[in-house]
């Protein structure tokens, strides 16, 4: 049986564009035992994919090239050679093909309650997002009501569900992102108490400054550069800076200059932690169980931008470095 997918076609040097993506069709392996053969329905596009397209070692290996891009997808199962999975079920993996449909191992996969909760938030909200939402806030960032949190790309996966956690907790929100749209979505929609559009704010040290009187107790890190330059000066005593992603950089190629930050952090005690939260798997069972309360409770909201189409999965993916995204970024087969 022949299937499309979607493979890396070129390794990257910068800005990636179109030319690094191939489609083609390719014919399914006969179902094994152990196997499941599943439909993709909704695929996640997410930053982090940029770095697996260097040929360089990190955290995880990096694609191969004319080998199938991988990411989170909800998928519906088609045929099954394992106990527990049967046809029309719907599973989620985080490591799964783009490709319109594959044969998966049982490990890959588990299955989703979708009684009463859309099947894309997996990909999001109730996937690596919102877990790494929770963790990287609630674990390392332990705020306290009172407290004033920043959020960088706080229109993003992430960030949009960082800043409504810290608001369940008391703290003031202040959010930066990159669109006026975004900026009153933020503030009407999501709950936080100030936006700050980075792309128009002349001063952003000055606006930062103005938007949060009692300094900043929690700096939630989605994207580096200057913007994490002008938050550094206002970071209060015993701050703490949970490092999520810098997505500023993901495509320099050179190592750009910054200013000195070690100073302020030995002066004023601040913590600073990067974090992947696939390292942190002893707390993804709680910000499971916190993330589903809150949605069924209505104190937390999420927002997605889909895309309609697989071919689509390349023009989407591309779109997340120019924030053509609110909220989760996902493509629908």
């Amino acid at each position: 049986m022949s299937v499309k997918q979607i493979v890396l076609a070129a390794r990257p040097s910068g800005m990636p564009d179109a030319s690094v993506f191939r489609t083609e069709n390719v014919e399914l392996p006969p179902l094994q035992a152990g196997q499941v053969h599943i439909r993709g329905l909704y695929f996640s596009v997410d930053p982090y994919m940029r770095g697996r397209m260097n040929d360089a070692p990190s955290y995880i290996p990096p694609f191969q090239l004319n080998a199938p891009i991988e990411g989170a997808v909800v998928a519906e199962v088609l045929e099954s050679q394992v106990m527990g999975y049967n046809p029309g079920d719907l599973i989620t993996g985080g490591l799964l093909p783009w490709a319109m449909e594959a044969i998966v191992s049982a490990e890959a996969i588990k299955p989703i309650d979708t009684q009463s909760i859309p099947p894309s938030y997996y990909l999001g909200v109730l996937g690596s997002a919102g877990v790494t939402a929770y963790c990287g806030l609630v674990i390392i960032g332990r705020p306290k009501a009172g407290e004033t949190v920043v959020v960088s790309g706080a229109a993003g996966a992430v960030g949009l569900v960082v800043g409504q956690i810290a608001k369940i907790m008391g703290c003031r929100v202040i959010g930066i992102a990159g669109s006026e749209e975004k900026i009153r979505q933020l503030k009407t929609e999501f709950g936080f108490d100030e936006a700050i559009n980075y792309k128009t704010t002349p001063d952003m040290g000055a606006a930062l400054a103005k938007a949060c009187p009692k300094g900043i107790d929690i700096y939630f890190d989605n994207v580096g550069g200057t913007t994490t330059d002008a938050v550094f000066p206002l970071l209060n005593f015993q701050a703490r800076v949970p490092v999520c992603g810098q997505i500023s950089s993901y495509n320099d190629t050179a190592t750009p200059p910054g200013p000195r930050i070690l100073p302020q952090v030995v002066k004023r005690s601040i913590l600073i932690q990067g974090f992947l939260v696939r390292y942190m798997k002893e707390y993804h069972a709680e910000a499971a169980l916190h993330l589903t309360q809150w949605l069924k409770e209505n104190k937390l909201k999420f927002a997605e931008t889909v895309v309609e189409g697989f071919d689509r999965l390349p023009e989407a993916w591309l779109g997340l470095f120019s924030g053509q995204n609110m909220g989760k970024m996902i493509v629908k087969a």
